[in-house]
């Protein structure tokens, strides 16, 4: 073997560790970079050359830089990313609907309610008190008016769940973009294996941030590119193409339903912050809704009937307290006082003024089963305990949810994340490697001097 291999051989070894130096120097540099795969050097034994029957090494290629990656977690995180996403949209949601009725605070119906057929009890101690008919009709103002309040309310809920729909579908429109952008060039011949490397980094890490937004899945191709579909099977990314959903509102409800190449899949997106926002638009705060058109209507009919069972202070026959509803959808949105003057309230039930029967009745309609075979008081109070259960179920799934996906986040860590020790260990490595072959390639240039200076001599 000549003396031109053997310095073939170290040249060959002094760039390869110079490689490896550089893949630990670009490990540590980005050990706070989100998304970030850790490299790792491809050493490869250069094939060797037979010399006289013998083989001689001709030393080491760096063959490649590869990333570390579990490709089985980063699935799991991305699906555990789609349950997350949908739970935290929820959580969010109930949190904003929770003070709505919070009986604690007083900021709910259930006083409304009490004050209102308390009032009744009262005039029905003094059915001919002016100041104490007045308190009725103004405890049933009160109580229209927190009817009101609340519906619209959550109505407000309701329509700021469908923006945020057409703002998240606008989002998943440019990740899909990015996506698109990136299978284009992962792949490309010209591009060297490190380059590779970080395109697939931010590949992965668009792709989990599309995940909190929509249910999806990611479908190998052609050995470096990537389908994205949603769950349902609608086309997201194939290649270097994207395929934008669109937003159409609804001719019934006017809220935004989603679209895929011409096809509504809104009842298909089961994961990510879009299929929170549309559980709680279209399920949640209806179900609300209708407990409080029913409960709404419900007090609405009862009193109304009730009142015209009697009679006045004029000993006319009792009218309307409540403007009637015109059905159940609706009526608590719309729920108004029908009387202004105190007179017409129907104390009595025999039509002499002192009576205070109807009252006594009026008042009774609180214990009495006037909704869904419910008192007003228990019915509404199964309401609030609906929301607060539902706000705290999705709170205890969120916190599993984040306490899973933050496993998940340490495990991939372990995998592919930087350690800072063992970066350390393989400069160390590298550095000592590299040392060696210099002084290697430095023992064949004194060589080769020695040689010239013999045959020169």
């Amino acid at each position: 073997m000549s003396l031109s291999s053997s310095l073939f051989t170290a040249i060959s070894a002094i760039l390869t560790e110079r490689g490896g130096l550089a893949v630990v120097s670009n490990n540590i540099a980005n050990v706070n970079t989100p998304g970030y795969t850790r490299e790792v050097p491809d050493y490869q034994e250069s094939p060797p050359n037979d010399l006289a029957g013998l083989q001689f090494g001709t030393g080491v290629t760096l063959a490649g830089i590869q990333s570390i990656r579990d490709n089985v977690l980063q699935l799991r995180l991305n699906q555990e990313a789609q349950n997350q996403g949908r739970l935290d949209t929820l959580s969010t949601g109930f949190d904003q609907i929770q003070p709505l009725f919070n009986e604690s605070s007083g900021s709910g119906l259930q006083s409304l309610l009490s004050q209102f057929f308390n009032g009744f009890q009262q005039l029905a101690a003094n059915p001919t008190n002016s100041g104490v008919r007045q308190s009725v009709i103004q405890n049933a103002q009160s109580l229209a008016t927190g009817f009101r309040q609340t519906a619209l309310a959550l109505q407000t809920q309701q329509q700021n769940a469908d923006t945020a729909v057409v703002q998240t579908v606008t989002q998943i429109n440019q990740l899909s973009g990015q996506i698109a952008a990136l299978n284009g060039q992962i792949g490309t011949p010209s591009a060297p294996s490190q380059s590779q490397n970080a395109l697939v980094d931010q590949r992965a890490l668009l792709i989990n941030q599309l995940s909190q937004l929509v249910d999806v899945q990611a479908i190998p191709a052609d050995g470096s590119s990537l389908t994205i579909t949603t769950n349902g099977g609608s086309l997201l990314v194939v290649g270097n193409k994207s395929f934008n959903l669109t937003t159409q509102p609804d001719p019934t409800t006017a809220f935004q339903h989603v679209f895929s190449q011409g096809q509504d899949i809104t009842s298909t997106i089961t994961g990510g912050n879009l299929a929170g926002d549309i559980q709680l638009r279209d399920q949640q705060i209806p179900s609300l809704d209708s407990s409080l058109d029913t409960l709404a209507s419900g007090i609405a009919s009862a009193v109304n009937t009730q009142n015209a069972a009697g009679f006045d202070l004029n000993g006319n026959p009792g009218g309307n307290i409540f403007v009637p509803p015109a059905g159940v959808p609706g009526a608590a949105l719309n729920l108004a006082v029908a009387i202004t003057d105190p007179n017409l309230i129907a104390a009595s039930a025999d039509g002499t003024p002192g009576n205070n029967a109807n009252a006594t009745a009026l008042a009774n309609l609180q214990n009495q089963p006037i909704i869904s075979g419910q008192n007003p008081i228990n019915y509404y109070s199964n309401v609030v305990f609906q929301v607060g259960n539902n706000a705290s179920n999705a709170s205890a799934a969120l916190s599993s949810e984040q306490l899973l996906v933050q496993q998940l986040q340490n495990q991939q860590n372990a995998v592919s994340g930087v350690s800072l020790d063992e970066e350390a260990a393989n400069l160390v490595q590298f550095q000592n490697a590299y040392t060696a072959a210099s002084r290697v390639a430095t023992v064949i240039a004194s060589l080769f001097q020695t040689t010239i200076n013999m045959v020169g001599g």
